[in-house]
C-alpha cells in the first residue's frame, strides 16, 4: 500500500447523506473539482485535486450511504470503487470516513464496514462545532484509540483540523496494512445478524467511553422547531408558502437576466448579419448555431436560481422536512416524496426541474419522476396559451363575473397534474416497478448554510447543464433549422391573392413586407413545409392541417417558437408576439380551400390540449439523456407522450363537434 509519491494517491470520501461531506470535499478541492457520472450508470461521480502537505492528490467523493450491504445503487457504486472493481476508478489508498459528531453512533457503523476492506481509514469527525455548542464533550484521542485508527475533529468552514487530517492521511497511505477491527470474522454459526450485533456493541462501547452529552441540552431547538414545521397542517401550509416564496422569486429575479440573455444573443445574430455577406453560412451561423445555443442559455438564470434555493433548502435541512411532510401524499401515486420539490420546479421550466430529481437516491423513484415531470405546464406553454386563449376567447365569462381565459388556464395546469399523476401510478406498477421503499431520511439539526457550498453546487450544475445538454441541444437546432432552410430558391416571390388579403382585412393593417413574404413562402416550400404537409393526413382528426402541422414541428426545438412560426406562415414576421392583434386576425380570418375557417374555439382549445400533455421540447429531451445515460428513456418519454397528447387532442376535438361546436 506504501506510495512513493503523494501526487500518486487516489483518496475516497465516503460517509453518510447530511454528514458534512460536500462541504468537506469543497474544502479540501476548491474550485479544482470535476463532475461526471460512472460508466453505464446514472450515479454523479465528483472527483478533485487535494493539496496533501505540498502535492496533489486525487478526491473522490463517493455517494452519501447509510451502509455498504450494496443494496443500492450508491451502495454498489461506492463498493465496488473501494474495492478496486469500478471500471475506470483507481482503487484508493486511504478512504476518509465522514463522520458526523453530533450522530456518532449512527455514522460509526459504515465506518466499522469499511474497516473489513482491509484500506487504511482517517475518521474525518464533523460538525464538531455544533456538538461543543451543545455543551457536549468528546475525547477524540479515546475515540481513535478505540478505533484504533486516526480521528480527526474538522470544522471545514473554519478551517480548523484540514492540515491536521491531510497529515494522518498522508501517514495511513505509507501503512502496510490496517489495525483497525474487522468483523467480517464474526462466529456465523450464531446467525446472520452475528456481524451487525457484534459492530453495534462495539460502537455503543466507543462512544459511551469516549463522549459526555449534557442531557439539558437533549431537547434541542430542532426539535423545537420540527413540532411546527412538520405539523401535518401548519407544516404543510409553511411548506406551501415556502415554496411560493421560491418559485415566485425564481419567476421574478429570473425575467431580467433572461431578457437580456435573448436580447444579447438576438444582437449577436444582428452583428453577425450585418458583417458577414449573405449567404447559406451567415445564415446557419445567425439563425442555427447562435439562435441554438440562445435557446439554451437562456433557461441558465432560472437554473442558476433554482440550485441556489436547492443548496440552502438542503442546508438549512428543511428539505428532509419538506420531503417528509410529502411523502404520506407522493407514495399514494408511487412517488417519492423528494418527488414533490422537483415536479413543483417544473412548472417553472422542466429543465431544472428534471436536475432537481438528483436528490432522490432510488434510480426506479428518480426515473419516474422525471418521466412524468414534463406534464406540469411550464413558462414556455404560455405563449402558446395565451395567443389561443387571445384569439378565440378574449372577453368571454361563465356567470357574467368569471373570466373563461383563467378557467381554461386553470384548467391546463389542472389537466397537466392530473395526467402526471395518472401515468406516474401506472409507471410504477409496470416498467419501473418495485417494492415500495421504507422512507427512511434523517432529520439533521438545522444549521446555516454554508455559502462556498451553495454557490459551488450552483455553479457546477450550470456548467454541467451547459456542457452536456447544450451539444445536444445545438445539434438538434442546426437540424431543425436546416429543415426549414432547405431547399431554397424553389418558392414562389410572392404569396397567394388570398394570404395577402388575410393579413390586410384585419384593422386595416397594411400588406406585409416583402421580406416577410419571402420568409413566408420559403418556409411553405421548404423540406419543414413538405413535412408538414406530409403529416397533414395524421392531424387532420385533430383540426389541424398543414401550416399548424409545420408549426408543432417547429416547436420541438421550444414550445414557445409556435407563435413565431404561425406569425412567419401567415404573412405577419417572426417577430409577431403572442398578444400580437395583427397575428390573431390572421388566425381568426385564415380560410381552408372550400372557405371554412381553419380555426375555431374547438381547434384553439385541442391546440392547448396538445401542448399540455405533447413532448415539444428538445431541451428537456438532451437533459432526460443527460439524467438517465440513455437514449432509451428520452425516446420512450418522446413516444408515449406524443401518443397520449393525440389521443387527448383527438377526444377534445372529435367530442367536441359530436356535440356540436366544430
Amino acid at each position: 500500500m506504501a506510495n512513493s509519491a503523494a501526487h500518486s494517491l487516489t483518496i475516497a470520501l465516503a460517509g453518510n447523506p447530511n454528514a458534512g461531506k460536500t462541504t468537506l470535499f469543497n474544502a479540501l478541492t476548491g474550485l479544482k473539482q470535476k463532475v461526471a457520472n460512472y460508466p453505464g450508470v446514472t450515479v454523479e461521480r465528483k472527483t478533485g485535486r487535494w493539496q496533501l502537505n505540498g502535492n496533489a492528490a486525487d478526491l473522490i467523493d463517493l455517494p452519501g450511504l447509510y451502509s455498504l450491504d450494496a443494496t443500492s445503487l450508491d451502495e454498489q457504486i461506492a463498493r465496488s470503487v473501494i474495492t478496486g472493481e469500478q471500471k475506470g476508478v483507481k482503487r484508493p489508498d486511504v478512504v476518509v470516513a465522514v463522520v458526523d459528531a453530533t450522530n456518532l453512533e449512527r455514522n460509526l457503523y459504515v465506518v466499522t464496514q469499511l474497516f473489513g476492506f482491509k484500506i487504511p481509514v482517517v475518521v474525518a469527525l464533523t460538525m464538531i462545532d455544533v456538538f461543543e455548542k451543545l455543551d457536549h464533550q468528546i475525547n477524540v484521542e479515546k475515540l481513535a484509540r478505540m478505533l484504533k485508527t486516526p480521528v480527526v475533529a474538522i470544522n471545514a468552514k473554519t478551517g480548523r483540523g484540514i492540515k491536521e487530517l491531510a497529515q494522518e492521511v498522508r501517514k495511513a497511505s505509507e501503512q502496510s496494512d490496517s489495525k483497525a477491527p474487522v468483523f467480517d470474522d464474526a462466529d456465523e454459526t450464531s446467525g446472520p445478524h452475528a456481524k451487525i450485533f457484534a459492530r453495534y456493541s462495539f460502537i455503543a462501547k466507543a462512544v459511551q467511553e469516549s463522549t459526555r452529552h449534557n442531557d439539558t441540552s437533549r431537547l434541542r431547538i430542532s426539535h423545537k422547531i420540527d413540532k411546527i414545521l412538520t405539523h401535518k397542517f401548519f407544516g404543510l401550509l409553511i411548506l406551501v408558502a415556502v415554496l411560493l416564496i421560491v418559485f415566485q422569486a425564481i419567476f421574478s429575479w429570473a425575467t431580467v437576466p433572461m431578457d437580456l440573455l435573448e436580447q444579447g444573443f438576438g444582437g449577436l445574430s444582428a452583428v453577425v448579419k450585418e458583417n458577414m455577406p449573405p449567404g447559406i453560412l451567415t445564415d446557419l451561423i445567425s439563425d442555427g448555431i447562435i439562435a441554438g445555443v440562445g435557446g439554451v442559455v437562456v433557461f441558465l438564470p432560472q437554473i442558476l436560481l433554482l440550485f441556489l434555493f436547492i443548496s440552502i433548502l438542503e442546508d438549512t435541512g428543511y428539505m428532509a422536512r419538506a420531503a417528509f411532510l410529502m411523502d404520506k401524499l407522493m407514495s399514494k401515486v408511487g412517488l417519492h416524496g423528494k418527488a414533490f420539490l422537483p415536479l413543483v420546479s417544473s412548472f417553472a421550466c422542466a429543465i431544472p426541474g428534471i436536475m432537481a430529481t438528483r436528490t432522490i437516491e432510488n434510480r426506479r423513484d428518480r426515473f419516474a419522476t422525471i418521466m412524468v415531470a414534463p406534464f406540469m405546464s411550464c413558462s414556455a406553454r404560455l405563449p402558446v396559451y395565451t395567443l389561443m386563449i387571445a384569439a378565440f376567447f378574449a372577453g368571454q365569462t361563465i356567470f357574467g363575473f368569471i373570466s373563461v381565459a383563467a378557467v381554461l388556464m386553470l384548467t391546463m395546469y389542472a389537466l397537466g397534474i392530473v395526467v402526471a399523476v395518472v401515468v406516474a401510478f401506472i409507471l410504477k406498477r409496470t416498467v419501473l416497478k418495485a417494492p415500495p421503499p421504507p422512507f427512511l431520511m434523517e432529520l439533521p439539526d438545522y444549521r446555516l448554510p454554508n455559502l462556498r457550498t451553495v454557490l459551488q453546487n450552483m455553479l457546477t450544475r450550470a456548467w454541467l447543464f451547459l456542457k452536456r445538454a447544450g451539444t445536444v441541444i445545438l445539434a438538434i437546432s442546426i437540424l431543425l433549422w436546416a429543415l426549414m432552410y432547405f431547399p431554397r430558391d424553389l418558392a414562389p416571390t410572392q404569396p397567394s391573392a388570398s394570404e395577402t388579403a388575410q393579413t390586410i382585412e384585419a384593422n386595416g393593417e397594411p400588406a406585409p413586407a416583402e421580406d416577410v413574404v419571402k420568409e413566408s413562402e420559403q418556409l411553405k416550400h421548404s423540406f419543414a413545409g413538405k413535412l408538414g404537409h406530409t403529416i397533414e393526413p395524421v392531424i387532420q382528426p385533430l383540426g389541424f392541417d398543414w401550416k399548424i402541422g409545420v408549426a408543432l414541428i417547429a416547436s420541438f426545438a421550444a414550445r414557445e417558437v409556435l407563435v413565431s412560426t404561425l406569425s412567419i406562415i401567415y404573412n405577419v414576421g417572426k417577430d409577431a408576439d403572442a398578444e400580437s392583434t395583427t397575428l390573431v386576425s390572421a388566425l381568426r380570418d385564415a380560410k381552408r380551400d372550400d372557405g371554412r375557417p381553419v380555426w375555431t374555439p374547438l381547434t384553439a382549445l385541442t391546440l392547448m390540449v396538445f401542448f399540455v400533455l405533447a413532448m415539444q421540447c428538445m431541451s428537456t429531451l438532451a437533459v432526460v439523456r443527460r439524467e438517465t445515460n440513455s437514449w432509451s428513456w428520452p425516446l420512450f418519454m418522446f413516444g408515449y407522450m406524443t401518443v397520449i397528447a393525440y389521443a387527448a387532442a383527438f377526444l377534445t376535438y372529435q367530442g367536441g363537434r359530436l356535440l356540436g361546436y366544430g
